[in-house]
């Protein structure tokens, strides 16, 4: 949702604008173009290999362009270690990049064989092998019926804990394994699978958690007339930025929700990005 991310966020020269969710620079890039000759953006990511790609992809910039390696949820701290009161803008896209979907060493897809590690930071955290053999049913539970809105989640709770009991859970492979067998095979364009990574991605990287700290902490430091546009993928983050905005327009009038609906991916994106057929985008308003 590049364009309605420009179109949406108004980048001007001058301007200051922190990229929540830098990945591979693609909003960066356009919001630096957009913001020339001296715009500024600050660019945080928790996966350091994004970080070192990105630094060389946007080394044009020079000091227009300032990465760190941080979760968005680290923003008010990292722009106060940077001597930035306040930014222009704010933009945060909440999916996956695609080389961390295409990196088998990652864990996160079904699509490759490799490890269960699913960490948006490798060198932070639990790997999702080792977070597994810490939790209980109940708990899994929850997670599958929370985060992945699985319908079939306490079958495939007490699934994934046998074969982590019987050491038959070290792979990609082995967890979808799992899910095919106790829901059976695809059906239609869904993977049985895709609820499940989902929900222990989530699950792992303790997302929602850092999202909340973020719809707390980020709009603090928009300017007047800022905004702050937010990507989602899933129903639940969707759910809550919808909240979160609504709250802060019901306690004050320095809010404005300028999206009452969320805005959707063109047709034209979906069909040659697929994934953007689930994006929905809110923005928020500093007045």
């Amino acid at each position: 949702m590049l364009k309605e991310i420009i179109q949406f966020l108004r980048p001007h020269s001058s301007g200051v604008y922190l990229d929540g969710t830098l990945g591979a620079g693609g909003y960066t890039d356009q919001i630096l173009q957009a913001s020339g000759p001296d715009g500024m953006v600050i660019g945080l990511d928790l996966d350091s290999q994004a970080i070192a790609r990105t630094r060389h992809r946007l080394a044009q910039y020079g000091a227009r362009f300032r990465a760190a390696h941080a979760g968005f949820h680290e923003a008010k701290k990292i722009m106060e270690d940077l001597d930035i009161d306040a930014v222009d803008g704010a933009v945060l896209d909440l999916g996956l990049s695609s080389e961390q979907l295409e990196d088998p060493k990652r864990g996160f897809s079904f699509k490759s064989v490799g490890p269960l590690d699913m960490r948006f930071d490798p060198a932070a955290g639990q790997p999702l092998v080792d977070y597994l053999s810490t939790i209980s049913t109940p708990q899994l539970e929850k997670i599958l019926s929370t985060y992945g809105d699985e319908r079939y989640y306490r079958k495939l709770a007490r699934g994934i804990l046998e074969a982590r009991n019987r050491g038959k859970l070290e792979t990609t492979e082995d967890l979808a394994g799992v899910v095919v067998r106790i829901i059976g095979a695809r059906r239609g364009k869904i993977h049985p699978a895709t609820r499940t990574f989902q929900a222990l991605r989530i699950a792992v990287n303790r997302e929602l958690d850092n999202l909340a700290t973020a719809l707390e902490q980020i709009p603090l430091l928009l300017k007047p007339g800022a905004r702050f546009c937010i990507v989602s993928y899933h129903s639940l983050e969707d759910r809550t930025v919808k909240l979160s905005f609504r709250e802060r327009k019901k306690q004050s009038d320095r809010w404005l929700v300028v999206t009452s609906r969320p805005i959707r991916a063109a047709t034209e994106e979906i069909k040659l990005n697929p994934r953007a057929r689930s994006a929905r985008m809110r923005v928020l308003e500093a007045v």
